[in-house]
């Protein structure tokens, strides 16, 4: 039977405040006509960016229940969704949830958190790194940014890339597996605090570039947002670099939302504000075309 709307699992972290992981997944992809299925790692009490002492539930075991119960009930999705991931056993949990959920030949999108601004998060270490590369190979897109382009191909986080360097990544980390890699906050010019989106498709071999203006600030749950949009233009039938421009439109038109108010930026973008917007018709496009 065809479903009436795309259906996608969603395999994130959730926080019980903080506009980060599954608490900006759902309400983004609702919004854009997907039904989101949760298929939580951890349940915390705040997000880990800018709170201490928050309260953490791994739900590692739980999650291998979760999945027991879903072969049963024969649950098929057009999408699988990976991002933050715990351990290296949660990766291989979910790298076997792919093997058995591919039947009717999901998209598999990988969110590789690992890190930002050159190193690894403080609950990252090499390991996970090897392992995160395991799923990447499973994976039809993949969205790192910058520091975890260059920690999946072991090179040196070097802001001063050039264009050529970036296309470089993209093919190499396509050529683990993905047919669509997504970089994200790449290095504009050292003299310069913008960064760029930049994408390849192997498909049809082309490079897509989308700007991204530099605000002075940081709001935790933007990556997950920002992917959580790319997902839904292309589950809408968007082309990706339509896809890419609506991903950088809305995460932009959160930031200004926000950035005007005095409140503690560890809270995330004010999303509330903006989810109107991706019920909107795409009325302006800044994607180019790399040669």
């Amino acid at each position: 039977m065809k479903r009436t709307v795309s259906r996608l699992v969603a395999i994130h972290d959730l926080s019980g405040f903080g506009r980060t992981s599954l608490s900006v997944v759902i309400p983004i992809l609702s919004t854009m006509g997907v039904q989101v299925c949760s298929l939580p790692t951890a349940v915390l009490s705040t997000h880990t960016g800018g709170f201490e002492g928050y309260s953490f539930v791994d739900l590692t075991d739980s999650m291998e229940e979760f999945i027991s119960h879903w072969k049963k009930l024969e649950i098929e999705f057009d999408c699988i969704y990976s991002g933050f991931l715990g351990s290296p056993r949660q990766i291989d949990i979910i790298s076997r949830f792919i093997d058995d959920f591919s039947a009717n030949d999901p998209l598999v999108v990988v969110d590789p958190v690992l890190g930002d601004n050159g190193k690894l998060y403080d609950t990252m270490d090499s390991r996970m790194v090897e392992k995160m590369n395991e799923l990447v190979n499973k994976a039809d897109l993949i969205t790192p940014n910058f520091t975890e382009a260059a920690l999946l191909l072991d090179e040196p986080y070097n802001p001063k890339i050039d264009e050529k360097e970036v296309k470089d990544w993209l093919v190499r980390l396509s050529e683990k597996g993905p047919r669509v890699v997504i970089i994200t906050s790449v290095p504009v010019s050292p003299e310069s605090k913008n960064t760029s989106v930049i994408a390849f498709n192997r498909e049809d071999g082309r490079f897509w570039k989308v700007g991204c203006v530099y605000f002075p600030a940081h709001f935790p749950g933007t990556g997950d947002a920002f992917t959580s949009v790319i997902i839904g233009s292309l589950l809408q039938g968007d082309s990706l670099p339509v896809a890419l421009d609506r991903g950088v439109q809305f995460i932009t038109a959160a930031i200004r939302a926000s950035y005007g108010y005095e409140y503690p930026e560890r809270e995330g973008v004010l999303l509330e504000r903006v989810l109107g917007n991706l019920s909107l018709p795409v009325l302006a496009s800044s994607y180019e075309l790399l040669e």
